[in-house]
């Protein structure tokens, strides 16, 4: 069976594809999740690994949840809601826990339609760029539901609580030149230039030590819900190990000659 997360390398550079188009590249599912979460442990390990590009195969980023089988009642959307509760939790609720343990930045190449959980997963990433063709919706409330994958949280820190409630209760989708004017993503590109784009942007973030890089994202990490004491204390100690980093004193060195 093909795998619902397709893993290439291009040097320093890993791409994820969400490769479910027949589903609209549902991202839900223990499989999907399984799969996202080995994929962060191997980028993790691997520090050759600088950073990661993840798109959708097709014409999608991903509609998020399979809205087939909520509609038909299929799998956990038959069952009672104490088990859908556990199922939430041990599925989709992976996805962000996984995401915010990547130690490499990951930029998302958001092609087409990302909607529900899809749009979410959009947020869960360091950077995003995104085709003309490309949408945004947070669109749970109309079909009855509510973020459960920790988008409210996401979105909130991407677009601002007035942006992201003006799309969390309404649901509207917004575009690609909207998504730009409102800082969801950096770029907005040609359908044909987004992958070309994304590695660009990649590529500027792999030229650097991959040490320091991670323990930069950590610090942006933890600056969303630590106080600057503690970010000031964790940077005070990740410090001197970048000091002893050998590639730190060659480009030291390097730059002293220029």
């Amino acid at each position: 069976m093909d795998s619902p997360l397709d893993v290439s390398r291009l040097g320093a550079v890993e791409i994820w594809t969400i490769n479910r188009p027949e589903s609209g590249n549902a991202i839900t599912g223990s499989d999907f999740a399984d799969r996202f979460e080995r994929a962060v442990d191997e980028a993790n390990a691997d520090t050759e690994v600088r950073a990661v590009i993840l798109t959708g195969a097709g014409k999608i980023f991903t509609a998020g949840g399979n809205v087939k089988e909520m509609a038909d009642g299929e799998g956990i959307f038959g069952e009672d809601p104490q088990v859908q509760r556990q199922a939430y939790q041990t599925t989709i609720q992976r996805l962000p826990r996984a995401a915010t343990r990547l130690e490499v930045p990951i930029i998302a190449a958001v092609n087409g339609a990302a909607v529900g959980a899809g749009c979410d997963l959009a947020m869960m990433c360091d950077m995003r760029i995104a085709s003309e063709k490309a949408s945004f919706a947070e669109s749970f409330v109309q079909v009855g539901l509510i973020p459960g994958d920790g988008g409210s949280w996401f979105l909130r820190q991407v677009v601002g609580h007035a942006r992201a409630a003006e799309m969390t209760f309404t649901g509207d989708r917004v575009d690609a030149a909207t998504a730009l004017e409102w800082g969801m993503v950096s770029q907005v590109v040609a359908p044909e230039d987004l992958l070309t784009a994304a590695h660009a942007l990649a590529d500027r973030v792999a030229k650097n030590p991959p040490h320091p890089l991670r323990m930069a994202k950590r610090l942006l990490n933890e600056s969303r819900t630590a106080s600057l004491d503690t970010v000031l204390s964790m940077a005070a100690a990740m410090q001197p190990l970048a000091h002893m980093d050998p590639e730190h004193h060659a480009r030291v060195a390097k730059w002293k000659t220029t």
